[in-house]
C-alpha cells in the first residue's frame, strides 16, 4: 500500500471521502473497502459516502488484490459529530507539571501544577474540504490562548504558562525521523559510508561512524530500510524501523552480520554446505547445490571454481536476534500482515573464483533437520522463505517436506526438504506461520513513581519472543521472533507469541530505550511487588516475572522477562491484561492506566528540569510558540551545558537559572530552572563535577531577533567561586555586555551565541531529538572533549568554572531556596 486511508472527522449530512492506493506487479486494479471489518462492496481505490448519518462512523480499510495476492491497508477512523457536537472542546485537559522542591502547593506537599493541555485531535473538515486523494493538512485541535501564572514558592513568585483555552486550527506538520548508528553485530565497527535504501530508493549515507538519519516520508505506515555495506563485509541488512507519528525523532541501533569467510567449491560436482554448525553445535541442516547447478546471469552453466559465502542467522545464538532482518511478517492471502517464528535464516553469495562475478544457481535443496524442531506441530508448516528487500516482507518460495536421510555411518534422521533458485541477492529463511498471537502492554515513566501523568512518549520498546528450554526458564533454546513498538500518550502493545494450555510455550525478553539511553525495569528480587510491577497476583505469578539482575546483581537492570500466558477469558484475573488476546487489540491500546501493564522506567533521581512554557521533549506536537519556550524550534533542538568544577567533600546540587536577557520581550522573565547533582571525580579526593544544561543563547521562537540568555550558576551548600575559565571569560568580556558577577557564591553570564567547545567549558549540540541532543553533550561534557563520550566525571578537564563547598551550615535553607528563585533584577 502507498496511500493508505486517512482518519477524518465530518458532522452529519456531510460528505467524506477515503483513498487508497497499491503498487505491485502487475498493476492492483481491484480494491475492496471495508466498515468495521465488514466488507461493504467492491469500489475503485476511492470511497465517497455522502449524507453521513451517525451509525457510520468507525473504521474503513481498504483490500487490493491480483491474481498475485492481497494487501491490505491501516484502518481509518472517521468520527461523525452530531449538529452542534464540537470536535474540540475549548477547556484543556489536565496536564501536572513538577515545580521545584521548594515549591509545595498543599499541606501534603504536593509539587504538581495542571497547566493543561489539548489533545491534537482533529477538527471537522468544512463543506468546501472535498478531501480529494491529494495531502489534507486539515484542522486540529491545539492551543488558542495561553495565560501567565504566579506561584508562591519560597518566599517568591514562580512563574507559569497555563493552556486557558483550545481551539481549531492547522494541524501541525512535525517531521518525523529515526535515528541510529550502524555498526558489526560482532566487533561493534561501525558502517562507514554504507548506502540506505527505503524501498528501491537510495536516501543517503551512513556516516564515518554508522551515524544515519532518515526523513520519514509523509503517509508511512512501515518505515523499511536497506543498509547495504559497499565493501561487501557484511550481508545486506533490512530493517523495519519504529518511528514516533506524532513528530520528532526515535534513536535505533542496527547490527549487521558479518559474512561469512568464502570457501572454494567445485562447480562440477554436488556440494552440501551446513547451515549453522557454529560453537560445537549440530547444523540445522544444508544446502545442497547439484553439479552443474551454477549459473551465469546469461544462464550458461558454470563448471569452474566457485567462492561460495553462506552466513547463518542462528536462532540458537540469542546474539544473532539484534542482528537479524525484517520484522519477520508476510502477507497472507487475505493481505492480512502474519508473523513468522524463524527456524533460521541464511543469506548467499557465490561468485567465480577469478573473476569475482555473481553467480545464480538452478534448482538446490535445502534440508532441515526435523530434530532441531522442538514443537511438533511445526514440523507440518515449515516453509521456505525469502525477504523482499523493498517491502520488507517474506515471500513463500515453497515447503518443506519430511523426508528420510542419515548423518554419520549408523544415525538415521529425518529431514524436511525443500527446493528453490537463486536468481538474486535475497535472504532465505527457515519459517513457520504462528496463529497463537497475543499483545502485552507495557508503559514507560520518567521515574520509579509511575505517577500516570508523567508517562514518556517516543520509547522504543522492544520484545524478543524466546521459546524456553523446560525447567530452565532462564535458559532459552531459541528466540523465535522481534517486534519493536514506539510509546504513545497511552503506552504501546507489543506483538508477541503466546500459549493458552501451557504458559511457559512461550516467553519474551523486553527491554526499552529512549534516545539510545537503556531504561530500567522494576526489580524481582529480593520478592516480587506487584503494586511496582504493575502487575495484580495471581496472574503475575503466572507470568513468572524476572529482571534480567534476578540470579545475578552484578547484570544490567534494563530488562525483564515473562512467560506469554494467553489470558484465560474465564477467569476475571486475567481480564484486565497486560496479555491481550489477538483479536483485542483496540481494548489493548485504550486500556487505562489503571489496568494491569508493564514497566520501565527512567533514572534520574539527581536532575530536575522546570519550563514556564511546559513542553514535553517526547512530544514534539506538544510545543507551543512562545516567546519564553526553552526550545525555540520543534524542528531542531540545541542543547547548551557548562562544566562545574566542585572541591567539597560532597556531592551538591547545582541549579541553572535561565532568564531573558538581551531580548526586549523577555528581558528579566525566566525561561527555566535545572538542576543536576555533582558526580564524583574518582581519581581526584574532595572533586566532583556538574554538566549543567542552561539555555541556548539565540533566536526566539519569532526568528527575529537574538536573546543573550541570563544564566546564573548556583551550587548548593556554603559555596564560593574560585576560579573562571580564562577562555570563557575573555570570550564574555570580549562580547558585551557583561554580566554583573558580585555575588561569589554564584557564577552568572550572558550565555555566548557561538558554540564554543571544550576549551571554554561550554559544550553545544544541534539535533532533531532533544534527548539525543542532551545525551551527547552530557557525554562530552563528562569526558571533557569535543566529540569523546564518558558516564566517568572528569572534573578537573574542559571546566568552565570552579566552586569550592563547605558542609552546608544549619539554617541556610531558606535564604539558600530564596536565593534559587529570587527575579533576576533582584
Amino acid at each position: 500500500i502507498v496511500l493508505h486511508p486517512k482518519a477524518k472527522v465530518r458532522v452529519v449530512g456531510q460528505e467524506v471521502t477515503f483513498c487508497c492506493k497499491a503498487s505491485g506487479t502487475p498493476v492492483p486494479k481491484k480494491y475492496y473497502w471495508y466498515h468495521n471489518g465488514t466488507l461493504l462492496h467492491r469500489y475503485g481505490n476511492r470511497l465517497v459516502l455522502k449524507g453521513l448519518a451517525l451509525e457510520q462512523a468507525g473504521t474503513y480499510h481498504c483490500k487490493a488484490s491480483t491474481e498475485a495476492g492481497a494487501i491490505k491497508s491501516a484502518p481509518a477512523q472517521l468520527t461523525v459529530l452530531a449538529q452542534g457536537q464540537q470536535s474540540c472542546k475549548t477547556e484543556p485537559e489536565p496536564s501536572l507539571v513538577e515545580l521545584p522542591s521548594e515549591c509545595p502547593q498543599d499541606a501534603t506537599g504536593s509539587r504538581y501544577y495542571n497547566v493543561g493541555h489539548c489533545p491534537p485531535t482533529p477538527c471537522a473538515g468544512g463543506s468546501a474540504d472535498r478531501s480529494e486523494c491529494g495531502s489534507e493538512a486539515g484542522q486540529c485541535c491545539g492551543v488558542r490562548r495561553m495565560e501567565m501564572r504566579e506561584i508562591p514558592c519560597a518566599g517568591s513568585l514562580l512563574p507559569v504558562k497555563v493552556v486557558a483555552e483550545c481551539g481549531c486550527g492547522p494541524c501541525a506538520q512535525p517531521r518525523v525521523l529515526v535515528q541510529g548508528r550502524v555498526t558489526a553485530a560482532d566487533t561493534g565497527e561501525p558502517l562507514r559510508f554504507g548506502q540506505i535504501f527505503l524501498g528501491g530508493r537510495k536516501v543517503g549515507f551512513t556516516g564515518y561512524k554508522g551515524s544515519f538519519t532518515i526523513e520519514v516520508p509523509l503517509d508511512t505506515q512501515r518505515l523499511v530500510a536497506r543498509f547495504v555495506d559497499r565493501q561487501q563485509r557484511f550481508i545486506d541488512t533490512v530493517k523495519v524501523l519504529p518511528f514516533n507519528r506524532r513528530g520528532g525523532a526515535v534513536y535505533q541501533e542496527v547490527k549487521m552480520m558479518r559474512k561469512k569467510e568464502p570457501v572454494d567449491l567445485d562447480g562440477s560436482r554436488s556440494n552440501a554446505i551446513p547451515l549453522g554448525e557454529a560453537n560445537g553445535r549440530e547444523p540445522i541442516g544444508e544446502l545442497i547445490v547439484p553439479a552443474g547447478a551454477f549459473l551465469r546471469p546469461s544462464g550458461q552453466v558454470f563448471n569452474g571454481t566457485v567462492r561460495a559465502s553462506v552466513t547463518f542467522v542462528d536462532p540458537r545464538d540469542m546474539a544473532t536476534a539484534s542482528a537479524a532482518s525484517s520484522d519477520l511478517s508476510f502477507a497472507d492471502a487475505e493481505g492480512e500482515i502474519v508473523p513468522l517464528r524463524t527456524y533460521g535464516m541464511f543469506a548467499v553469495d557465490f561468485r567465480e573464483g577469478e573473476s569475482g562475478a555473481a553467480l545464480q544457481t538452478g534448482p538446490v535443496e535445502v534440508r532441515m533437520d526435523a530434530g532441531q524442531v522442538w514443537m511438533p506441530e511445526h514440523l507440518q508448516k515449515m516453509k521456505l522463505w525469502s525477504l523482499n528487500p523493498e517491502t520488507g516482507l517474506w515471500e513463500e518460495e515453497g515447503v518443506l517436506r519430511p523426508a528420510g536421510g542419515h548423518r554419520g555411518k549408523r544415525e538415521e534422521r529425518t529431514f524436511l526438504v525443500g527446493n528453490l533458485e537463486i536468481r538474486e541477492r535475497r535472504l532465505f529463511n527457515l519459517d513457520v506461520p504462528e496463529d497463537r498471537r497475543c499483545f502485552v502492554k507495557v508503559r514507560a515513566y520518567s521515574n520509579e513513581k509511575f505517577n500516570p501523568y508523567e508517562q514518556l512518549e517516543g520509547v522504543v520498546i522492544s520484545l524478543i519472543n524466546l521459546e524456553p528450554q523446560p525447567g530452565y526458564p532462564t535458559n532459552p533454546r531459541a528466540w523465535g521472533r522481534f517486534d519493536s513498538v514506539v510509546t504513545g500518550p497511552n503506552g504501546a502493545c507489543l506483538p508477541t507469541f503466546c500459549d493458552s494450555q501451557r504458559p511457559d510455550a512461550y516467553s519474551a525478553y523486553v527491554t526499552a530505550t529512549l534516545g539510545g539511553e537503556e531504561l530500567e525495569a522494576v526489580a524481582s528480587s529480593p520478592k516480587l511487588n506487584p503494586n511496582a510491577i504493575g502487575v495484580s497476583q495471581p496472574y503475575l505469578g503466572k507470568l513468572g516475572y524476572r529482571r534480567s539482575d534476578h540470579d545475578d546483581s552484578d547484570l544490567k537492570k534494563t530488562a525483564f522477562q515473562i512467560n506469554v500466558a494467553k489470558p484465560d477469558p474465564n477467569n476475571v484475573d486475567e481480564s484486565n491484561g497486560p496479555i491481550y488476546s489477538y483479536r483485542s487489540l483496540e481494548e489493548c491500546e485504550n486500556a487505562p492506566v489503571s489496568a494491569n501493564h508493564l514497566r520501565f522506567y527512567r533514572v534520574e533521581v539527581d536532575k530536575y528540569e522546570y519550563n514556564v512554557v511546559p513542553f514535553k521533549e517526547s512530544d514534539v506536537t506538544s510545543w507551543t510558540g512562545d516567546y519564553l519556550s526553552w526550545w525555540p524550534n520543534p524542528q531542531e533542538f540545541r542543547a547548551c551545558f557548562i562544566k562545574v568544577q566542585i572541591e567539597g567533600p560532597q556531592e551538591y546540587m547545582v541549579r541553572s537559572r535561565n532568564a531573558g536577557g538581551s531580548h526586549p520581550r523577555t528581558r528579566g522573565q525566566l525561561y527555566g530552572l535545572r538542576d543536576t547533582r555533582s558526580v564524583r571525580d574518582m581519581l581526584l579526593d574532595n572533586t566532583s563535577g556538574a554538566c549543567v544544561e542552561f539555555k541556548c543563547s539565540g533566536m526566539l521562537f519569532d526568528q527575529s531577533l537574538v536573546d543573550r540568555t541570563l544564566v546564573s550558576i548556583i551550587p548548593q551548600g556554603s559555596c564560593r567561586r574560585t576560579a573562571v575559565n580564562s577562555l570563557l571569560r575573555e570570550y564574555l568580556n570580549r562580547h558585551p555586555p557583561v554580566a554583573d558577577n558580585n555575588h561569589t557564591a554564584a557564577f552568572t553570564m550572558l550565555a555566548p551565541v557561538d558554540p564554543l567547545g571544550h576549551n571554554y567549558g561550554i559544550y553545544t549540540v544541534t539535533d532533531q531529538n532533544p534527548r539525543l541532543a542532551k545525551e551527547i553533550a552530557i557525554g562530552r561534557c563528562f569526558d571533557g572533549t569535543s566529540d569523546g563520550f564518558s558516564r566517568e566525571m572528569k572534573a578537573s578537564t574542559g571546566t568552565a568554572v570552579t566552586f569550592t563547598c563547605q558542609e552546608r551550615p544549619p539554617g541556610r535553607e531558606s535564604f539558600f531556596q530564596r536565593l534559587l528563585t529570587a527575579p533576576a533584577e533582584a
